[in-house]
C-alpha cells in the first residue's frame, strides 16, 4: 500500500500515538486535555497525504529541502504554523516541539513499513515523506521562534514600564531627602540614591526603546519647532558636568531652527557622545560639529583614539554588540550596550540617517537629519 493511501487509512490510529506522545511533554502537558494535545495534528497530516499524491519537480523538491515549500492559498498560516503558535503560547519548549515531529515520523513509517510485509516499502514514498515532515518542522520552528521572542519583548516591556512607578518614587523621595539638608550624611547618601536612580531610569528607557524596536512600533517620537543649538547646547552642559575631566567642544553653524523632536535629539547626541568618552583618547576632546544648510542639519560627533576595526564598524549600530576590541571597556553598570542602536533608530524616526568612520586618526559618528519630515536618499 502506498503511504498516502496508509495514512489516510490509518489516521485515527496516528493521532492517537501523537496525543499519547504529547501528553508525556511535562510540564506543558500536564493541563492540556486530549484535543489541544492533537491540535493541528489531523491537518499536517492530511497537508503530507496531499504533498505524497502531488507530482514534484526538482526544484520543488530543492526548495522545500530548504524549507520553502509552497504556502496554502486559501489561508494565512499553515497548520504546522499554527501548530507551533499554540504550542508556544502553551508554555513547550522548541525541543518538546522537534520531539513531536520525531515521534510522528517515527511511528507513520513504522506502522507503515509493518503493514507493508511482506512487500518492501516503496523508497520514493519513504524520501516524499521525510521532505514533508522536514517542510512542516521548518515552518513550526520558525514561527515558534518567533512567538517566543514577541513574548519576551513583550514581557521586558511591560517590565519595564512597571518598573517606571517604584523608581519614580524612590527619586522624589531622594530628592525630598537631599532638600531637608539633614546633615552631611544624609544629603551625600541621598545624591547616591539620586544617582543610581537616575542610571535606573537610564537603563529602563534604553530597555523601553529597545522593545519598542523589536516590536516594530519604533522610536517614538513628536516633532516641535526647535532650536537645536540651543537643545543640542543643553545636553552638553549636562555631560560636561558628569564628566567634569573631559573636554566636550560645540561648534554650530548654519540654520539650525526646524521641526524635530528636541529631547530624543538630546537622547541621539548623548549617547554618541557618551560612546566617544568612553573609547577616545582621555586626552583629547570630543568635538562635537552641527551645521544646517537649507535642506538638512548634519550633527557630528568626533573624537581621536584607537581606530574602530572593520569588522566591528561594520555592525557597531546592531544592538547589543560589540567587537572583542570593545569588550569590557567602559561597559560598567549603566549600560546595556544599546546606545548606538538606540541613536540610529532615532535618526530613522527622523528619517534621517547615520554612519561612522574610523580610521588611526579618529573616529566619526554623522547623523543626517532632513528638515520639515523629509527623507534623506
Amino acid at each position: 500500500m502506498r503511504l498516502a493511501d496508509f495514512i489516510s487509512r490509518e489516521l485515527e490510529p496516528i493521532l492517537a500515538q501523537w496525543e499519547a506522545f504529547a501528553a508525556t511533554l511535562m510540564p506543558a502537558a500536564a493541563n492540556m486535555e486530549a484535543l489541544a494535545l492533537r491540535n493541528h495534528a489531523q491537518h499536517i497530516l492530511l497537508a503530507v497525504v496531499k504533498d505524497l499524491r502531488t507530482s514534484q519537480t526538482r526544484e520543488a523538491q530543492r526548495e522545500k529541502s530548504l524549507g520553502e515549500g509552497p504556502s496554502p492559498i486559501d489561508a494565512a498560516e499553515t497548520a504546522a504554523q499554527t501548530h507551533a503558535l499554540l504550542r508556544a503560547r502553551a508554555g513547550f519548549n522548541i525541543n518538546q516541539l522537534a520531539a513531536e515531529y520525531r515521534a510522528l515520523r517515527a511511528s507513520v513509517l513504522r506502522l507503515w513499513m509493518d503493514d507493508c510485509q511482506p512487500e518492501a516499502p516503496d523508497l520514493d514514498d519513504v524520501i516524499r515523506f521525510n521532505e514533508a515532515i522536514d517542510q512542516a518542522i521548518a515552518e513550526s520552528v520558525a514561527f515558534f521562534s518567533a512567538q517566543i521572542e514577541q513574548s519576551r519583548n513583550l514581557l521586558l516591556g511591560m517590565l519595564g514600564h512597571d518598573m517606571r512607578s517604584p523608581l519614580q518614587a524612590i527619586q522624589v523621595t531622594a530628592s525630598y531627602l537631599e532638600a531637608l539638608s539633614a546633615g552631611e550624611r544624609v544629603s551625600e547618601a541621598a545624591a547616591r540614591l539620586i544617582r543610581s536612580g537616575a542610571r535606573m531610569q537610564a537603563l529602563l528607557d534604553d530597555l523601553t526603546d529597545f522593545n519598542r524596536t523589536k516590536l516594530g512600533l519604533g522610536i517614538n517620537v513628536t516633532s516641535t519647532s526647535v532650536n537645536l543649538a540651543d537643545v543640542l547646547a543643553d545636553e552638553l552642559d549636562e555631560l560636561r558636568a558628569v564628566h567634569p575631566d573631559r573636554q566636550i567642544e560645540l561648534q554650530v553653524s548654519g540654520n539650525l531652527q526646524g521641526a524635530w523632536d528636541g529631547r530624543r535629539l538630546q537622547q541621539l547626541l548623548g549617547n554618541l557622545v557618551l560612546n566617544a568618552v568612553k573609547y577616545g583618547a582621555r586626552d583629547a576632546p570630543v568635538r562635537v560639529v552641527v551645521t544646517g544648510d537649507v535642506t538638512h542639519v548634519r550633527i557630528e560627533v568626533k573624537n581621536c583614539g584607537a581606530a574602530i576595526e572593520s569588522a566591528t564598524l561594520a555592525r557597531i549600530f546592531d544592538p547589543l554588540t560589540r567587537g572583542p576590541d570593545l569588550q569590557g571597556k567602559g561597559d560598567g553598570p549603566g549600560s546595556l550596550g544599546l546606545g548606538l542602536y538606540i541613536a540610529s533608530e532615532i535618526a530613522k524616526a527622523h528619517h534621517g540617517a547615520i554612519e561612522a568612520r574610523s580610521d588611526e586618526t579618529e573616529t566619526s559618528f554623522s547623523v543626517l537629519l532632513p528638515r520639515a519630515g523629509g527623507t534623506v536618499t
